[in-house]
C-alpha cells in the first residue's frame, strides 16, 4: 500500500485509526480527505471522463479484464487484509476478493454490447444511444467492503463513466488496495479514485457537488433517505441499497433437517452483519418444535472464532458501537439458547436465537445487524405471507417447502426482491439485486446493470 492513504503518524483529526474488530488493536492509519481534497477528485475525474469515454469499446473491455486479472493475482492479500480490517472470516474474504474479480470479467463483457434501437417510424430512421453520465460517486459500506465497491464501479466503467469512491472509515484498506491494482492493471489516471474520508464530508459532497451526475450508496435506510433529498436538489441519478428484514419461511412439508441445518448461515454469516441476513424464521406451527430442536445443535455447533482461524465461520462485529448495539437488542429477551464466542478483547456477540409471538416487538420489527434470530410459529400459507410482508423492509427471504407450486406462490406474494426456494441465497453478480419499499431504489447487478450508468438518447433522421 501507498504511503499516500496509510501512515504510521500519530493520529490527529486528519486521519483514522483502523482497527482490527477481532482484537480491538489499531492496525494501521488512513489519511481522510477534506472537502477541498474531494472537489479536486470530483473535477479530476470529471477532466478524465471524455477520454476514457471515448476508449473504444474493445480496449475499454480488455482494460477491465487486465483489471480482473490483477486483481485474481492479489486475491490473497486483499482477503488477508479484510481478515484484519473487517473481522470475516477466510472463506468469506477469498470469496470477496474473488467476487471482485468476477464483477469485472462479466462486466468486461458489455463496452461491446451496449446496444440501442432502431424503432419503425415514418419518415425516417429512428435510433437510440446508451450514452455514459459521467462522474459517479459510490458510497460503500463496512460490512462487504470489495463486493459492494466492484457491484457499482465494474458497471460504472464498463458504461464508460468514472467514479469516485467514497468507502467507510471503519474499513477503508481494501477499497484502497483496489486503487492502485487499477492503475497497475493500466486503467487511467483519475479513472477510479478512491477518497477515504467521513460521510458528512466527502459522501455529502458526492451529493451537492453539480459535476458528480448519479450517486451510490448502500447503507442504512436513514441515511438512504437523507441521500435521496439532497439528490432531488439536482435532479441527480441515485441508487439506494438499505436495510432489511427477511424472513425464512419454513413449511411442515420441508426437509426439517435440511433447513434447521441451513438456517444458521442465512443470518449469522458475517455476524449477521448483513441486509439480506434472514433475521426472522417463520415456521409452520406443526412443525415448529422439531425445527427449534433441530436449530440448537447447528447454532452451537457453529465455529465462533478469531478470523485469523481458518476454520472460523463468525467473526466479531464490526465495532464496540455495533456490539453494544445489538447486545442492546438482547436486554429482557426470551434467549432460547445461543452458540459461543473466543472472548478477548475484540467485539464479540455470540449467535443467538430468540423465540417470541407478538409481531409488534423491536426484535421482530427493527433491522438488529447483528448475530440475532427471532423464530415465530405461523398458522397457514396466508399467515405466513401475512406475517412475512408485516414490514417496512422488502430485500430478501427464504421459502422451504417440497411443494414447488407453493414454493412459486409464496415466493410471488412475498413482498422483497431476491427470494430463493429450499436455499438461502441472495447474490449473484449475473442476476439482479435490489429490494422493495424501504430496502432501497433501483437495482443492481445482473446484465441490465451498466444501462443503470447511461443516458439513453433518441435521434431522429428524417429521410
Amino acid at each position: 500500500m501507498t504511503t499516500d492513504h496509510l501512515t504510521t503518524d500519530h493520529l490527529t483529526s486528519d486521519t483514522w485509526s483502523v482497527v482490527n474488530p477481532a482484537t480491538g488493536r489499531p492496525i494501521a492509519k488512513v489519511a481522510l480527505a477534506t472537502t477541498e481534497q474531494t472537489d479536486a477528485a470530483i473535477e479530476a475525474a470529471h477532466a478524465a471522463f471524455p477520454a476514457w469515454r471515448d476508449v473504444a469499446p474493445g480496449e475499454r473491455a480488455r482494460l477491465l479484464r487486465r483489471f480482473a486479472a490483477v486483481v485474481d493475482e492479489h486475491v490473497e492479500e486483499l482477503a488477508e487484509l479484510e481478515v484484519r480490517n473487517a473481522g470475516h472470516t477466510w472463506g468469506n474474504a477469498r470469496w470477496e476478493a474473488g467476487n471482485v474479480r468476477d464483477c469485472l470479467n462479466y462486466y468486461a463483457g458489455a463496452p461491446e454490447r451496449m446496444f440501442g434501437r432502431q424503432i419503425p417510424v415514418p419518415g425516417g430512421v429512428d435510433l437510440t444511444f446508451h450514452e455514459p453520465l459521467g462522474v459517479v460517486g459510490i458510497i460503500v459500506p463496512w460490512n462487504f467492503p470489495m463486493p459492494i465497491a466492484a457491484w457499482g464501479f465494474a458497471p460504472a466503467l464498463a458504461a464508460g463513466n468514472v467514479v469516485v469512491l467514497k468507502p467507510a472509515e471503519l474499513t477503508p484498506l481494501t477499497a484502497i488496495r483496489l486503487g492502485e491494482l487499477a492503475r497497475e492493471a493500466g486503467l487511467p489516471e483519475h479513472v477510479l479514485t478512491v477518497l477515504p474520508g467521513a460521510g458528512p464530508v466527502v459522501g455529502e459532497r458526492f451529493v451537492t457537488h453539480p459535476l458528480v451526475r448519479k450517486v451510490c450508496f448502500t447503507g442504512s435506510t436513514a441515511v438512504g433517505k437523507q441521500i435521496m433529498a439532497g439528490c432531488a436538489e439536482q435532479v441527480k441519478r441515485v441508487t439506494l441499497e438499505l436495510g432489511g428484514k427477511s424472513s425464512n419461511i419454513v413449511f411442515a412439508d420441508a426437509d426439517i433437517a435440511a433447513a434447521a441445518a441451513a438456517a444458521p448461515y442465512a443470518v449469522f454469516d458475517n455476524a449477521g452483519q448483513d441486509c439480506c441476513a434472514r433475521s426472522r424464521i417463520l415456521v409452520e406451527r406443526s412443525a415448529y418444535d422439531e425445527f427449534v430442536s433441530r436449530l440448537e445443535p447447528a447454532v452451537r455447533g457453529m465455529r465462533v472464532l478469531d478470523p485469523s482461524d481458518e476454520s472460523s465461520e463468525m467473526g466479531p462485529l464490526i465495532s464496540a458501537t455495533q456490539r453494544d448495539r445489538v447486545q442492546g437488542y438482547l436486554d429482557g429477551a426470551d434467549i432460547a439458547f445461543s452458540g459461543s464466542t473466543p472472548g478477548g478483547d475484540g467485539f464479540w456477540v455470540p449467535p443467538t436465537v430468540v423465540t417470541l409471538d407478538d409481531p409488534a416487538q423491536r426484535l421482530w420489527r427493527e433491522e438488529v445487524f447483528g448475530p440475532v434470530v427471532a423464530v415465530m410459529a405461523f398458522d397457514d400459507e396466508a399467515d405466513a405471507v401475512a406475517k412475512a410482508n408485516d414490514t417496512d423492509y422488502g430485500l430478501s427471504g427464504s421459502i422451504f417447502t417440497r411443494d414447488l407450486g407453493r414454493g412459486l406462490r409464496v415466493a410471488r406474494a412475498v413482498q422483497a426482491g431476491n427470494l430463493s426456494v429450499n436455499s438461502n441465497s441472495a447474490v449473484r453478480y449475473w442476476t439482479p439485486f435490489g429490494g422493495y419499499k424501504q430496502s432501497g431504489l433501483g437495482r443492481e447487478l445482473g446484465p441490465d446493470a451498466p444501462m443503470a450508468f447511461t443516458e439513453e438518447k433518441n435521434v431522429f433522421i428524417a429521410h
